[in-house]
């Protein structure tokens, strides 16, 4: 106990030690992966160390290989920071260690989880008898859902797939936009459905599913059908007008998936809910809390319109496993896992209603301040319209356009994130973290300046 005692005394003056040096530590990691290995990479010895030594040499020998993600300057790959309270619960769900796929086993952790799968039903208007699921991210998330998807178009075919299989199924119809996102393709691909069997319905300039090329497309074929729209366009924070498809793929009988990864929160926003505007009408919808709620990973959420669905598609056997009326076991893949919806519960519970709102809020007002500063250097456009978290920005050619990424990642001020737009160079700076202040703003757009000017 006393060894227990002096390795959670080390972690947490090592975290601490951390997390104060956010502000002034390059933001982007100084040290390769290479270099990090020349460090770790040893062999390991017979004898053992003292849990305590085992903490300081980790935090020591790993810190220059760590990212600033939880600081206020850290635009890359739509990644949020964690909010106190999130991460103070985090830390004791791994003191809990609780197994929490039963909630007879663990009935704590998995009421904490129920309740702020409600509250979150409920911030983005969704039906309150959804089921909502704990997964580690977006990618498991959307999988989760389209896994649960097929199996219910085909079981409404008159196809049993717990016992037949899939090899001789009904052909499933899986309908996308042309923005998607890469999870929804990877997602696919795990249930066996290759990029050639897609139906793309084309976008508009900002990423946004045609509701002309929707109706085009469906009118093609019959049979079993899967709809994918999208809340938060990666790039450009675009939303798919769901008034218009959503009622599109109702009328052929479509399930309704809603790849929301970091969008869905504009629900819970007043002056952002009307870009959210009919997403109640679909079947399943992915989140995560790890990007806009800002709780540490992992922590994404698979939601399902009616939990008999994800029951039908995940509920294992056992005669040793303890049923109760809706266990988390139930509508997810996993059977082990820690209670990652209990950062969530934290966050919400911290912020409440109304600090979600003013988080979402915050994010957009940063993302347009940062749109504003960018637009101002000269010989950087913008490229999207910024409705959202999202700004996308490029120099006048491309070359330039990725020398400028290097050069900002070398500077380690901040950190954006390359990316490529109607096959152009682009750099994308997403606003993602409660921790980004104003302050924080005008450091990067002087760095950019800077980097701008002496290239």
């Amino acid at each position: 106990m006393d060894d227990r005692d002096r390795a959670l005394d080390a972690a947490h003056r090592r975290a601490t030690e951390f997390l104060h040096s956010l502000d002034e530590r390059p933001v982007w990691p100084p040290v390769s992966i290479e270099g990090m290995l020349a460090q770790l990479d040893v062999p390991l010895d017979d004898a053992g160390m003292d849990a305590e030594a085992v903490v300081e040499d980790l935090a020591r020998i790993a810190d220059p290989g760590l990212a600033g993600i939880a600081g206020g300057r850290f635009y890359g790959l739509v990644i949020g920071g964690s909010l106190p309270a999130a991460l103070a619960a985090d830390w004791l769900v791994s003191s809990w260690d609780q197994n929490s796929g039963s909630s007879a086993l663990t009935p704590a952790t998995v009421a904490l989880e129920r309740v702020a799968g409600r509250w979150m039903l409920d911030m983005f208007g969704l039906p309150a008898s959804a089921s909502v699921g704990f997964v580690t991210g977006g990618q498991v998330a959307n999988f989760t859902c389209l896994a649960t998807a097929r199996n219910a178009v085909l079981a409404r075919s008159g196809w049993a797939m717990a016992e037949r299989g899939i090899r001789s199924a009904p052909s499933v119809r899986f309908v996308v936009g042309e923005h998607r996102h890469g999870s929804i393709d990877r997602a696919a691909r795990m249930l066996g459905i290759g990029r050639d069997e897609f139906v793309i319905v084309p976008a508009d300039g900002e990423g946004r599913m045609s509701p002309d090329g929707l109706r085009e497309a469906l009118a093609q074929g019959e049979g079993p059908l899967i709809v994918c729209l999208q809340a938060g366009e990666v790039h450009t924070g675009a939303f798919d007008a769901f008034v218009s498809l959503v009622p599109i793929a109702r009328d052929r009988g479509a399930w309704i998936h809603i790849d929301g990864a970091f969008g869905l929160w504009a629900a819970a926003s007043p002056s952002l809910r009307h870009l959210t505007e009919g997403i109640s009408g679909a079947d399943s919808w992915a989140t995560d809390a790890h990007k806009t709620l800002n709780v540490p990973y992992d922590c994404g959420m698979a939601i399902v319109r009616d939990p008999a669905d994800s029951i039908a598609m995940f509920r294992t056997g056992g005669d040793y496993l303890v049923y109760t009326r809706l266990d988390p076991w139930d509508v997810t893949p996993e059977l082990s896992r820690r209670a990652r919806g209990v950062p969530a519960w934290a966050a919400l519970r911290s912020l409440g209603r109304s600090g979600v709102a003013a988080l979402v809020d915050r994010l957009r007002v940063n993302a347009r301040a940062m749109a504003d500063g960018l637009a101002d250097i000269a010989g950087v456009e913008v490229v999207n319209d910024v409705v959202y978290t999202q700004v996308l920005f490029r120099l006048s050619d491309d070359e330039a356009t990725r020398s400028l990424g290097s050069a900002i990642l070398s500077d380690g001020t901040a950190v954006v994130t390359g990316a490529e737009w109607h096959g152009r160079a682009a750099l994308r700076c997403s606003m993602s973290s409660w921790a980004t202040t104003p302050e924080d703003i005008e450091r990067t757009l002087a760095a950019i300046r800077r980097l701008v000017v002496d290239s």
